[in-house]
């Protein structure tokens, strides 16, 4: 997310949440999912309990130092992550696709390409036949890739070009929305088809970076990311993209943001703090108005963020004070319920870079940071608990 910051201009409070972040200055990637059942602190109440379960075996065959970046999915059993693996090694490094058939996952090559990806920040699943990744290429222009399960494609798109930078993507059927910063400023990337005669327009926002984007439908997105100073975030209407009117929140960044509709979207992010901390930062829209919403957590770092289309949100993170952990917190509008991934004595920490759900699935992806420096990719699966009726931990909820 902050790769050649000196060329792409980004934000200095972009870098520094970069490195907050725990990536890195090339790469993160495949789903090396880590075995056993985990421990969750779940929800209390009419919506069912949702648990922490068996992330399934590991067929990624990583090589070292691996971290995922996104995850999205089209079923359960159609799951798609990206990231990186060798990050620490500038000439290895390799940006990876990977795929979960809801038993195992598998890597998914780049075909045809001699001079690679590298980090691969973000991957947008329109359909089973059309999926979408994007980061950096190894020749200095960013990265953009099309393919199925049998395999990706890098896609040409003649109006990048060296110093632009791409951190988060969506898409729909025969629509690409693609993001990041050009020239210190917001930067967007779209596509009106797909395959063969694909037309590719980019337009340029205010000054600063984005990182996240949702489509609500064909004229109604949101992208949002930072200033420099504050958060930022754009519109998408039948008029274009304008920037939106936003709490005025110093020091605030945005990360992500998923659109459950036109009349309702959530936005996540953070807050540099005087000590040296970041507090989250989430921004619930209500069709008219952002406004600032509190989350049961004081001090974390909060990455991405998804929903069920239905009202409830998921988002993904990192907690300092239980940093062995993963975090995961789920949002009604009205209600908070933390969840958290495996206790462990090991020294480590993790963090979940992104959250996908589909059906009763809750996905989380990202990395654990051992004590030595070194990255394990890492997937964190919750769901609904078993029919036997596993013993569950209930957690604390805010309102």
């Amino acid at each position: 997310m902050t790769r050649r910051l000196t060329r792409r201009a980004v934000p200095l409070c972009v870098l520094f949440a970069g490195l907050l972040a725990g990536l890195l200055p090339r790469a993160t990637s495949v789903a090396h999912a880590h075995a056993g059942i985990v421990r969750a602190q779940t929800e209390r109440g009419p919506s069912g309990n949702e648990v922490a379960q068996d992330a399934g075996s590991s067929t990624g065959r990583l090589q070292p130092d691996g971290s995922l970046s996104d995850v999205a999915g089209l079923s359960a059993t159609d799951m798609w992550a990206v990231g990186q693996q060798n990050a620490w090694d500038f000439w290895r490094n390799q940006g990876v696709i990977t795929h979960w058939d809801g038993s195992s996952w598998r890597e998914v090559p780049i075909r045809g390409d001699a001079t690679g990806a590298g980090h691969l920040r973000s991957v947008a699943a329109a359909s089973a036949t059309e999926v979408w990744a994007v980061g950096d290429g190894h020749d200095g222009l960013p990265y953009v890739a099309k393919g199925t399960r049998d395999g990706f494609d890098r896609v040409g798109v003649p109006q990048l070009r060296t110093g632009d930078w791409l951190g988060g993507l969506a898409a729909s059927s025969g629509r690409v929305v693609a993001v990041g910063s050009r020239d210190g400023k917001a930067f967007l990337l779209s596509s009106g088809g797909s395959g063969k005669g694909t037309v590719w327009k980019t337009g340029q926002g205010p000054a600063g970076a984005m990182y996240g984007v949702a489509l609500a439908g064909r004229s109604d997105g949101w992208a949002v990311g930072d200033s420099g100073s504050g958060p930022l975030a754009m519109h998408l209407t039948g008029s274009g993209w304008k920037q939106a009117d936003l709490p005025e929140i110093k020091g605030g960044f945005l990360r992500d943001v998923y659109a459950d509709g036109r009349k309702r979207a959530v936005a996540v992010g953070g807050v540099y703090q005087r000590d040296g901390g970041i507090a989250p930062l989430v921004l619930d829209w209500d069709g008219r108005h952002w406004k600032r919403v509190t989350p049961p957590e004081r001090r974390a770092e909060l990455y991405g963020v998804t929903g069920d289309g239905d009202g409830a949100f998921w988002i993904s993170g990192y907690d300092p004070r239980h940093e062995a952990e993963g975090l995961l917190l789920r949002y009604d509008g009205s209600r908070w319920t933390t969840l958290k991934g495996p206790a462990t004595t090991e020294e480590r920490t993790v963090r979940l870079q992104a959250v996908a759900h589909v059906g009763d699935l809750t996905m989380a992806v990202g990395h654990s940071l051992d004590d030595k420096g070194r990255y394990t990719d890492l997937v964190e699966r919750f769901g609904p608990p078993p029919a036997d009726g596993g013993t569950v931990k209930a957690a604390s909820e805010a309102e």
